[in-house]
């Protein structure tokens, strides 16, 4: 299983960069670094098998028409999802207040847009992968409604 995932990881990457050019393509080489993959080969990967409807470094026009990157959407027709991989160091006491106040603005008006919301932290990722995978789980539940047999056919897709 491991092979496998590296190479739909390398696949992944590789056809969201085909797309990209500039920021959009340097935010996905710079920002999508050892956290994003864990959580995709530890989370991710265990929970769907695929990366269908998965978008890394995703990028959206902001409430002041500025540019801001997700680190992941998951887009359906009926479902917007953000999913972040918040590490202790960047969204504690190495930012400024204007930075830690800016950052609560932005989800709150991801919200107001319609954006769902899971945060996980990189130590969650690394130490209770399980517990993450089964929140990811719940809520796909939740908003889509699958059952065992969406399920099965979402892996398989």
């Amino acid at each position: 299983m491991n092979d496998y995932f590296h190479e739909a990881h390398q696949a992944f990457l590789s056809e969201h960069a085909i797309k990209r050019s500039g920021e959009r393509l340097r935010r996905l080489k710079e920002g999508h670094g050892h956290a994003e993959k864990m959580f995709l080969q530890h989370v991710w990967w265990k929970a769907f098998g695929n990366f269908n409807n998965l978008h890394p470094e995703y990028e959206i026009k902001d409430f002041r028409d500025g540019t801001r990157f997700l680190d992941f959407a998951f887009l359906r027709p009926s479902l917007r999802l953000t999913i972040e991989i918040d590490g202790y160091g960047s969204h504690s006491s190495q930012i400024s207040r204007s930075q830690f106040s800016d950052q609560w603005n932005r989800q709150n008006h991801l919200i107001i847009d319609g954006w769902k919301i899971l945060r996980f932290s990189f130590d969650d990722v690394k130490e209770r992968s399980r517990m993450c995978e089964q929140t990811l789980q719940q809520f796909m539940g939740r908003y889509l409604g699958e059952t065992g047999q969406q399920k099965l056919a979402l892996n398989l897709s």
